[in-house]
């Protein structure tokens, strides 16, 4: 069942709801099993010097980070590259001031491609989120502009 549209919105219910079928912007794939993953979000993709780069895959990384409690990630404007990566990381309790931005930027150069490893890392005490739980990227995105 989709729903008939959104609330006062014409050009939103345009974009998302197309011949009767729902375009949510998920991006995902299929195993050669058959298993769906879903990978991220069309809207939340990163164009940085004309690679894709989605935010999830260099939020995983981070997460591998011992330090790192939460890793948001988002694309942000860069004169030469269109787009860079930016992350915003909140530390897990104890090592506040013992990582610096420039320790986290260096362990995502190890483990991504030169183009998919963050630029800039911006150490936060809480990352932003919704009530239920989602980061809130646009918040993140307007705080870099």
């Amino acid at each position: 069942m989709v729903v008939p549209g959104y609330w006062q919105k014409p050009d939103e219910t345009a974009r998302t709801i197309r011949g009767g079928w729902l375009f949510t912007g998920d991006v995902g794939l299929m195993d050669e099993a058959g298993w769906f993953y879903i990978i991220d979000r069309v809207k939340d993709m990163i164009i940085a010097s004309g690679y894709k780069v989605w935010p999830r895959e260099v939020e995983d990384v981070l997460y591998r980070h011992e330090a790192v409690r939460e890793a948001a990630v988002v694309g942000v404007p860069d004169p030469y590259r269109g787009e860079t990566v930016k992350a915003f990381v909140s530390l897990k309790p104890g090592y506040e001031g013992k990582i610096r931005s420039e320790d986290l930027v260096e362990f995502c150069r190890a483990h991504l491609a030169a183009y998919k490893y963050p630029r800039i890392v911006e150490i936060v005490d809480e990352v932003p989120k919704t009530p239920t739980g989602k980061f809130l990227r646009r918040v993140l995105r307007e705080r870099s502009d």
